[in-house]
Formats: structure tokens, sequence, C-alpha cells
């Protein structure tokens, strides 16, 4: 975890929400020089930081309204910090909280060197970033209603469908399958909003395609020459790492995709693991499917799979195999070379 060290005349911590904003500026020898609530906008926040403005450091905890607080920060020339806020709440717990409270502790927390950071993710691909969350969610809405097609086909103890539906050209009939009525309008409710989904998912990922293209062309490119790492993968792996540079290490970035497991140990005794939900979900769920997709048509890839099975056992083979892919990423984009099959199965 990185902490922001950088000493500053003032401090100012920023309880924010959607509407109000409650704000804590303290000098550097720890005085509260300002604690005031008000309207959560950039009028309000500049006038009241202007006796302090050239020597003022800003901090906000990691929850959906900072965007517009980063991008005024960047347009006035503020430093701005971004808190982890898991971390945060770990360590400014205590027995009252309210906004004014919270405000405080996050200024004595930058003033002290213990704020723990996250990444303020740039503003000119962060939207783009977004669109390709929004599609994840879209898919996985498509996923559960051609889910609840073949749950209901099983309910009724009907024969398997026996084709994907996924394709458009394989739904035609399937609501005539059910005889009931009322089973029969909610297939056809389905297929409806399946049909409903598609052309706005092509819509948008086409979108996404011609931004990815132009933020960054050569790291899509790099990417979708791992096997089994296509459009959709090589998109998330972009936008959500970014910027390879931004980590020091290899372990840095694989730590940061959920693909370890931190110890958690006292006076020499193991206590089992901690930090499972610090990091990048959506970087977890993508190396997680790019190690599966890997195998795909790939015998060299599946050989290497079974060696990792005599060594870690068959239930943690593919999680290692998805590290693996992490690290070969992070190599990848740091030296700017294309995936090397042969000195990935030598690793």
């Amino acid at each position: 975890m990185r902490f922001y060290t950088k000493q500053h005349p003032f401090y100012c911590g920023i309880d924010l929400h959607a509407r109000t904003m409650y704000v804590c500026i303290l000098s550097q020898g720890g005085e509260v020089v300002l604690h005031r609530n008000m309207k959560a906008g950039p009028d309000a926040l500049l006038k009241a930081l202007a006796p302090y403005r050239d020597q003022i450091v800003i901090a906000v905890e990691c929850v959906f309204t900072w965007y517009w607080l980063a991008d005024l920060c960047a347009r006035e020339g503020i430093p701005f910090v971004l808190g982890h806020a898991l971390s945060m709440k770990a360590i400014h717990g205590g027995k009252a909280k309210n906004d004014k409270i919270d405000a405080q502790k996050i200024a004595v927390l930058l003033r002290g060197g213990m704020l723990p950071q996250a990444y303020v993710y740039p503003a000119e691909m962060r939207a783009t970033r977004d669109l390709l969350r929004r599609r994840m969610s879209l898919t996985r809405k498509r996923a559960e209603l051609l889910a609840h097609i073949q749950n209901t086909n099983s309910q009724y103890n009907l024969p398997e469908v026996g084709k994907k539906l996924a394709y458009k050209a394989n739904r035609t009939g399937v609501a005539e399958r059910f005889p009931d009525p009322a089973v029969h309008k909610s297939m056809d409710v389905d297929l409806a909003l399946i049909g409903s989904y598609e052309p706005l998912l092509r819509d948008v990922e086409l979108t996404i395609v011609q931004a990815a293209k132009q933020h960054d062309a050569q790291t899509l490119y790099l990417l979708q020459t791992i096997p089994g790492i296509g459009k959709i993968l090589s998109l998330v792996l972009l936008y959500e790492m970014h910027d390879i540079q931004r980590f020091p290490r290899v372990q840095d970035f694989v730590s940061y995709c959920r693909l370890v497991k931190c110890a958690k140990e006292s006076a020499g005794k193991r206590y089992g693991f901690s930090g499972t939900k610090i990091g990048n979900a959506y970087l977890k769920w993508a190396f997680s499917e790019a190690a599966v997709l890997f195998l795909r048509e790939n015998p060299p890839g599946q050989k290497y799979l079974t060696r990792l099975e005599k060594k870690h056992g068959q239930g943690k083979a593919l999680t290692v195999l998805a590290q693996k892919l992490a690290r070969a990423v992070y190599y990848m984009l740091t030296h700017e070379k294309a995936f090397d099959m042969q000195k990935f199965l030598q690793s």
C-alpha cells in the first residue's frame, strides 16, 4: 500500500457526498483552521480554499462522487490525493462517526503521512473505462436471460434445446416449446430483451474499440498476441491497467490483479490470509477468463497446465496459470514485445 508522505503547509480532508461535503483544513502544526459543511460544488470549495490556495493538498475517499473534484484540482493546479476506501476504513475506525469527524480524520491521515492512496484514473480515458464496465453489466444481464430460458426448459423436463441460444438463429421456435400461455409469454419476454441487448452491445463495443485505438493501439495489439485474449479481454486489460509503468515491480501488478494471497502472521504463527478484496476485481476476472481460453486449441498450453497440475494440484493449477499470464503481460508491456509462447512455457 502506498501512502502520501509529501509535506505541505495546509492539509484539506473532505468527506464528500452527492449534494454536500464537509471540509476540514489543518495547518502543518495540526491546528484546525477551517471546519465547515457546504454544498458540493466547485464555487463553494474554491471560495473556502482561497486563503490557502497555493499551499494546500486535498484528499478525499474513493467513493463514486470523486470525479468532479479530481478534475477541478487538475484544472486549478491543486495537489489531489485519492484515499483507498477499504484501507482507510481499517485505519481510522473509531467509536463515533459522522461527516465532521470523517473529514478531520482524512486530514489527519494526510498530514501524518498515513493516507493510503488509490489510483487517480486520468480523465481522458475514464469515461471509456466506465462504458466498458457498463458493457460488462449489460452482458451479464443478457446471460441471465439466456440462463432463465434454459432453467425454465429444465423445470418442465422438456428435451434439451441442443443448440447455443447465444446465437440468434438458434432461438427460433424456443417459446413454442412451452404449451402453457403464461410460460410462453415469459419466454417471449426473455427473447425480446435478449434481442434488444444485442444491437446495443455491438454499438457499445464498436465505440470502445475506436476509442482504444486512439488511446493506446500498441498496447491493445500486444495484448491480443496472447492466445485466448481477444477483443473484449484485451480492452478490459487495457483500460483497467491504464499504464503498466505505474507498477514498480511485477509483484505489485500481480497483487493489484488479486492473483496472490497475503499471509496473515503474528509471532511466527500463520492465521490464514487477508486482503483478498484489495485490488482490481475486473483484472482478476479478465486473467481468470484468459487462463481458461488460453487452453483452447492450444496443445502446448494444455501440456503446460498438466505440468502445473502435477506440481500444484488440479484445483490450483488454473490460478497459477492466470498469475503467470499476468506476469507475462507485465513484462510484455514493460519491454514492448509480443507474447513469446516458447519463453512462457519455459518459465
